[in-house]
């Protein structure tokens, strides 16, 4: 039965709690998925939270930390003594182990890694904490398995045995030689049906996808989703192999460049959480928002240059939310195709030729929607020279629409800048202005 957290699970936990009764707490809690914890915690305090975490056993709160969320869980960190983080820490994979000591005041790290036992998990650990976080390096796990081409099966059986150990799961065997460089990987059906003293460098397969230790996450990303790969071994400028990183990294990777475009198209300037402060909540929004009251403030000048001519045709006013909302339409889903394609690596061909599908495109969806109101436009006001000048400045609008929405986010790509930018208020606010320009001016030509 899967687990379900209920009013009548938090109410008796909380009792437990208060109560003092870790019996009946271990009996509910003790066997149960780490990651079903993890969830519980997010609806308790951070006593009651705190409180459990030093209950269970640390093989099982060391996976529950990082299943958390990362305010809850630094706030729970505040509350662990230097031994006990020490403790988790020692239960965890060397990345996430890292990405535990990362978040700790510089003082306090220094003070954790001393308490952790073993030395060659330490050594690890103070290598991953070099690197950026966002790139391979940072990514990595040491635990991997690795054999040397100069040994024969049966030694490479006996120590592949001893290395699995300290690895949750073996995805692959990699091959190295003497200098520690990558080779390629082994086959573990080769393996079983080889002579014992058959040499590794007969029976591995040389052909092996790595990254460097520098790659960007993203980018590592892209080659595990395009060959899908479980685990992809990170080298050094020299090939030599550094470690392994593995499909949940990889997820996690790609959530939060989801959940980061996503807010950007949104208009935030920064990361944020539901529960953060209102003050930070303001700060993210507010560069977007200005830049909207930029360009309203813009669209009304430019209508105030047209005020005669609205005089006399005051039917176009009414038309002008229509323009500039179908202006920012068109802009965005343009920018959102280029966006998402330049994501996933998925863009083919020039600029140019990109430019010119979606001008293609922009014609046709502007011939239609354009001949759509100049019908309703003659109907309702019974005037052709105001539904040709209201209907063709929208055909026009919608091309430059997607013109602009097509070429801001490949412009920005070329300048190494995140297109995601591209999707939001900046788009929308932009062909407002363009929008409304365009339309007033249209129509002035063929109304005067």
């Amino acid at each position: 039965m899967p687990f379900e957290i209920t009013n009548e699970l938090l109410e008796q936990v909380r009792f437990l709690i208060q109560q003092k009764n870790d019996t009946a707490l271990l009996e509910i809690l003790g066997e149960e998925h780490h990651a079903d914890i993890a969830e519980l915690l997010d609806d308790f305090n951070l006593e009651e939270a705190t409180y459990i975490i030093k209950l269970l056993d640390s093989e099982l709160t060391s996976d529950i930390l990082m299943e958390i969320d990362e305010d809850i869980r630094e706030k729970i960190l505040k509350t662990l003594s230097v031994k006990e983080i020490a403790e988790e820490i020692e239960e965890l994979e060397t990345d996430d182990a890292a990405d535990i000591i990362a978040e700790l005041p510089e003082e306090r790290q220094e003070r954790v890694i001393s308490e952790i036992e073993d030395e060659e998990h330490v050594k690890d650990i103070v290598e991953l904490l070099k690197y950026d976080e966002n790139s391979a390096g940072g990514l990595m796990a040491k635990e991997l398995v690795k054999v040397y081409e100069n040994w024969n099966v049966l030694k490479c059986v006996r120590e592949m045995r001893a290395q699995a150990e300290n690895v949750t799961r073996v995805h692959s065997i990699y091959v190295v030689d003497e200098n520690e460089k990558l080779k390629g990987r082994l086959s573990l059906k080769d393996l079983l049906v080889t002579s014992t003293k058959t040499p590794i460098s007969e029976i591995y397969i040389p052909k092996v996808d790595s990254v460097n230790v520098h790659d960007k996450a993203e980018d590592v990303a892209l080659i595990m989703q395009k060959y899908d790969l479980e685990a992809i071994p990170v080298v050094d400028d020299e090939t030599r192999l550094q470690g392994r990183i593995t499909i949940d990294d990889i997820v996690d990777v790609i959530k939060e460049e989801a959940e980061k475009d996503y807010q950007m198209a949104a208009g935030l300037t920064e990361d944020i959480e539901a529960d953060d402060s209102i003050w930070d909540h303001s700060r993210a929004r507010l560069p977007w928002l200005f830049l909207g009251l930029i360009g309203g403030i813009g669209a009304a000048a430019i209508m105030g240059n047209f005020e005669d001519m609205i005089s006399k045709h005051a039917i176009l006013f009414f038309f002008t939310p229509l323009i500039a909302a179908m202006a920012g339409n068109v802009g965005v889903q343009s920018s959102a195709i280029i966006v998402q394609g330049l994501a996933n690596n998925d863009l083919k061909g020039s600029i140019s030729n990109r430019l010119m599908k979606e001008f293609s495109l922009a014609i046709l969806n502007g011939f239609i929607l354009s001949i759509l109101l100049f019908v309703f436009t003659w109907l309702w006001h019974g005037n052709m020279l105001t539904a040709s000048a209201i209907s063709i400045s929208l055909f026009a609008v919608i091309i430059m629409a997607g013109i602009i929405g097509t070429f801001i986010p490949l412009f920005l790509d070329k300048r190494g800048i995140d297109p995601a930018i591209a999707t939001g208020p900046f788009i929308t606010t932009s062909n407002d202005i363009f929008g409304i320009l365009i339309y007033f001016w249209i129509a002035q030509l063929i109304l005067f």
